[in-house]
């Protein structure tokens, strides 16, 4: 007598045999490794003389001649962020707002720690200063070199400032050319007298310490709806931010500069016409 086996079983039997042998070990529940955390996607390493290489077939592009690359080169719609997260200041007149840069990706997630709740300034300024040192430092500082653009994944949620005037000066004096972020910034007015250029979604006002805490540094993160790796290319500008995959970037450049480059053929032109003095846009 044949016995049939029921579809229940057999469709676990299924399921266990289209498993990957991760997935599978997983399932078992034995994978410490899985269990203790793991990153699946490698950061690449690049050298500061690539970084210059690339950058100078960056240099002067705008974010639409980017995208249009993009879309050249295969990738429509990949690498555009948020339109809500725009440019703190603008210089209509030499637009050294722009920002042409390197990633180096920074992950702050919000707290579970406790606040601080009421106590003696002194033992509050103690207390300010070990969840500084201990949860919310600033490690990615040391990667920080010429050319380099701090993105930020942060706290969204949370009022927090991570980016004020002050550590954001620091990061310029080692060779930060710009900074990203889908949270919020403080001292938003003196930013602007200092004129750092800097992509924002919205002010913010609290300290770090009893919101945020440091999850990553260099790894992928998710800003502006889009995946930024560290390595790629970022172009921001009073259109927004476009991140450029770094495997594609000399690619997407070329594309992109001869599209800028009829573009300011045209206008000038119509400047021309127009009776208008030539300015850095079609220069």
């Amino acid at each position: 007598m044949k016995r049939h086996i029921p579809l229940f079983y057999y469709g676990l039997f299924l399921l266990w045999a289209t498993l990957s042998p991760l997935e599978a070990k997983a399932q078992d529940g034995g994978d410490d490794e899985l269990r203790a955390g793991k990153n699946f996607i490698p950061t690449k390493i690049y050298t500061e003389e690539e970084d210059q290489e690339i950058l100078q077939l960056f240099q002067g592009l705008r974010v639409t001649d980017t995208s249009d690359g993009m879309d050249k080169a295969g990738l429509p719609g990949i690498g555009l962020m948020d339109p809500g997260i725009l440019p703190l200041w603008k210089d209509t007149g030499r637009f050294t707002h722009r920002i042409v840069g390197i990633a180096v990706t920074v992950r702050y997630v919000p707290t579970q720690k406790p606040p601080a709740g009421k106590m003696a300034p002194e033992e509050f300024d103690k207390w300010e200063g070990n969840f500084y040192s201990q949860y919310s430092s600033e490690p990615f500082v040391p990667l920080i070199r010429k050319g380099t653009v701090l993105v930020f994944d942060d706290a969204a949620a949370s009022d927090v400032g991570t980016i004020g005037s002050n550590n954001i000066m620091g990061w310029v004096s080692r060779g930060c050319v710009g900074v990203i972020t889908d949270s919020s910034v403080r001292d938003t007015d003196e930013i602007i007298t200092q004129k750092i250029p800097l992509y924002l979604r919205k002010p913010g006002r609290g300290i770090r310490p009893g919101r945020n805490e440091i999850e990553s540094v260099n790894r992928p993160i998710s800003v502006g709806g889009v995946l930024v790796m560290p390595g790629d290319v970022i172009v921001a500008d009073g259109d927004g931010v476009i991140v450029v995959p770094r495997e594609h970037a000399a690619t997407v450049a070329q594309y992109a500069r001869e599209i800028l480059e009829k573009d300011k053929q045209g206008r000038r032109a119509l400047y021309k016409k127009l009776g208008l003095p030539d300015d850095e846009s079609v220069r």
